[in-house]
Parts: structure tokens; sequence; C-alpha cells
């Protein structure tokens, strides 16, 4: 093998791993009886606060949901046990079956033509759809609008380092209801796409038909990551011109549990199909029925398949649409129920309670003394900037020396507006009384300080 790449030894092999990382010393304590295990594992846990142990306003990416008890109730059953997709559909039916609804879902709320069976998360999701316009149009460079979620930006940028693409990041449109300056004349017959996420990551609101607009007059596709429950209230990102919606499916599905796990959502126009990444379920009829003891012929049955790719698809190399076999088909179950039980009325009702309380909650702490909170751009979602009279990191720390996560630093961000601000984020399964607790929170906190309008 080093002969063939031209090399002279396995440390040449791996002379792009920084020296620190190749053969680290792993500091391994002696070990343990069982029942010190035990006990160890049991204060470790004790250790982690649960989602709804105190005020919490993480937001950024992971979200607290009201999510229907049902789903819960559904994926506990055995036969649901396992969260591989089968190789085998005549003995899966219900399996394949559940994977079917959760595609029908997700084109619904999309507005798309086709989806697959989910990929591993919102990243992964939103780096394979970037492959996937790149071997549509047969271009080398991918544009992104910021903001965009800082993680899956990274994972784009992995995705691109193997496969040789170029990633251009462009600045965030002042306002995100009208990017069109921050686009127009940036991109080009290089682009294979424009990545832009939906509401943003700073939680503004964007104008999906003026982006799909500018970068179809260069050819480029738009690739539109997108909070689904956000989708409820906003237009359909299909019906806005965009050709790949990917998102993240994990809140619908449940508590949020240490990030994880995810339920990469992927949904395209049907001229794509055979470009999907991951795995298809199609449904048919059988031509003739199963025949009775007497001889008659009975209804054909409906039966559910893996479609569209060989099984072989997954060891293709490179040659693959892509390597993902495993998917996410528990959470995508339990996202499955959750959305059937809202319906279309109970997620727009969801998600507009959701909006109503960010912004009252937004407009509660602007008129506090020393602070001031505002949404990014005309029209924002759940998640706004607050600043307030201590530096970010010194104004979290006393909140959370009050028992609350008030939020995410953002304050290093390239945009003006996230300058000196925490990003705050209320949904629709925030208590109103965590509200409460931080609102009194902030005003200790600028009592303390001193605060001056």
């Amino acid at each position: 093998m080093l002969a063939r790449l031209g090399l002279s030894s396995t440390a040449e092999l791996f002379s792009e791993i920084p020296e620190r990382y190749r053969d680290p010393a792993i500091e391994i304590p002696p070990a343990l009886a069982e029942r010190e295990l035990v006990e160890l594992m049991r204060a470790r846990a004790a250790e982690n606060a649960a989602d709804r142990a105190h005020p919490s306003f993480l937001g950024a990416g992971a979200y607290r949901r009201s999510v229907p008890s049902i789903a819960g109730s559904v994926v506990q059953r055995g036969e649901f046990a396992t969260a591989y997709t089968p190789y085998q559909p005549e003995i899966s039916q219900g399996t394949l079956q559940a994977a079917f609804e959760f595609q029908s879902v997700v084109c619904e709320l999309t507005g798309m033509e086709v989806s697959n069976t989910g990929l591993y998360d919102a990243g992964s999701a939103t780096a394979e759809a970037v492959l996937m316009a790149a071997r549509i149009t047969r271009r080398r460079s991918v544009a992104v609008l910021e903001p965009l979620h800082p993680g899956t930006l990274d994972v784009l940028r992995t995705y691109a380092y193997a496969a040789d693409l170029d990633i251009e990041v462009l600045g965030a449109p002042p306002d995100p209801a009208d990017p069109g300056p921050a686009i127009r004349g940036a991109l080009d017959e290089r682009h294979a796409c424009l990545v832009v996420q939906q509401p943003d990551f700073l939680g503004g609101i964007v104008d999906l038909e003026l982006l799909s607009r500018a970068a179809h007059e260069s050819g480029a596709l738009v690739v539109a990551a997108c909070d689904p429950l956000a989708l409820g209230l906003l237009r359909a990102p299909g019906d806005a011109g965009v050709d790949v919606v990917t998102g993240e499916g994990r809140d619908l599905a449940g508590p949020v549990g240490f990030g994880g796990p995810s339920l990469g959502l992927f949904a395209a126009r049907r001229d794509h199909m055979r470009q999907l990444p991951g795995r298809i379920v199609g449904r048919t009829r059988e031509l003739h029925g199963p025949r009775r003891a007497d001889g008659e012929e009975e209804e054909p049955r409906t039966g559910y398949v893996l479609t569209l790719q060989a099984r072989e698809q997954f060891i293709r190399r490179e040659r693959a649409t892509s390597n993902f076999s495993t998917g996410q088909q528990l959470i995508a179950l339990a996202f499955t129920v959750a959305l059937e039980t809202l319906g279309p009325r109970g997620l727009g009702e969801s998600a507009e309670l959701c909006y109503q309380r960010a912004h009252r909650a937004a407009a509660r702490i602007d008129e506090l003394e020393g602070y001031a909170a505002r949404g990014r751009g005309s029209w924002w979602f759940q998640e706004f900037l607050v600043r307030g009279p201590l530096p970010p990191a010194e104004l979290l720390r006393r909140l959370k020396e009050r028992g609350i996560t008030g939020g995410l630093d953002v304050s290093g961000r390239p945009e003006p507006e996230a300058r000196e601000a925490i990003l705050v984020c209320v949904t629709e399964a925030t208590p109103a009384g965590d509200v409460d607790a931080l609102i009194e929170a902030l005003a200790s906190v600028a009592a303390e300080a001193g605060a001056s309008p």
C-alpha cells in the first residue's frame, strides 16, 4: 500500500495527523469491582441536570418541544426496539411501512416531492445535500450564507475537504427578510449550490424565494436547512423554489438528551430522486392476491420495499451516492407519530405559540433597565439577542449562580448585532414560570451591576 501511494513509511502515511494526536498516552485508572463501578456511575449520573430541573434558555439547534406523549408510548413497544433499516422486506413490513409514513410526513412538511428514510443529523444531511448538488451540477464550489449553525458549517468543511469542494462563506445580510443584496453577484457558474438556514442561526426568518431566484439565475441549487416546527408557521421551502431541504427532527421526537440521538431530515425534488443519499422505501401492490383453500383469489396485498437503490449501493465506495446504511428509524418513528398526532393544524398552533411566547419574553426583557432584546431582522421566530449591563460571559455566569442557563454567548460571531450579546431561546414548551425567573434574575443582576439605561 505504501509503494502504491509513493510513501516510504507508515509514519509518513500518518504525517498529516498532528503528532500530539497520533499515539497519545491513555491514563486508565485501576480496575474496579462491579459494585464500586455501579456506585461511581450513579455518582456521575447525579451530576447531570435533567431537562426541566432548572430554567434553561439554550437553543442554537436543540430545542425543548411539546411532544405528544403517544410518541414515546409507541416507540417503547417491543416490535420497534431496533433502529436498523432491514434488508429483508418480506419479514419487515411494519418497519418499512413506518419508514414510508415518515417519508410522506417529511414531504408534506417541506413541500418537496421525495424524501429518504432519514440520516444521522442535520449537519450530515446538509453535507450530503451539498455532495448531491455537486454531482448534479458538476460544479466544485459551495456558497454558504451566514449565519449558519457553526456545527453544520464544520461538518460541511469536513465533507468538502474529502470531496475536494471549495466552501465560500458569504456574509450575513443585514436583514434576512431581504437577502438579495448579500448574494447578488456573489454566485456564478462555479457554484453548485447555496446553503441557507431557515430560521438562521441567530433566529431571523429568511426570504427563501428571493434567495432561490437569485441562485437559480446562476444555475446553482438551493439547500435549506430548516427547523421543522417553524415550517408549521412559515411557507413550505418547496413552494419557495428550494431544491433540497434538510433539518433536525430530534426535537419533535422527544426530549433533548445531551444533544442526541439525532434525526437528519432530507427531502428533494423528484428530478433528483436517483441522487438521494441514504435509503428510500417504496410502496407497491401484488399483481395477484393470495389464493384461499377454495381456490378463490383474495385482494392483492400492499407491500413495502427498499427501492431505487441496490443493496450493493453501500459498498460502491466513491461511486456510491452515499455511504449511509443505518437509519435512525426509532427516532424517525417517534417524529412521525408526533406529527401525525398534531396534524397540520396542531403543528401550526404549536409554531404560533412558540412565536408568540418568544416575542413576549423579548418584549419583557427589553423593558428592563440596562437591557436590550432584539430579534434579528424584520421577522424572527424563537431566538433573539440580548445585551446587558455586563459582558456576555459574566452575565451568563451570574445567571448560572441563580440556577438559570441564560442562553448562548455569541459575542464572538462576525454579525454586528451579535457583538456583546447572548442568544436566548423561548419555545412553546418553555414554562411561564421559567420566563418569570429569568426576568427576575436579569433585574437582580442589573441592580448588582448598577445598570443604567
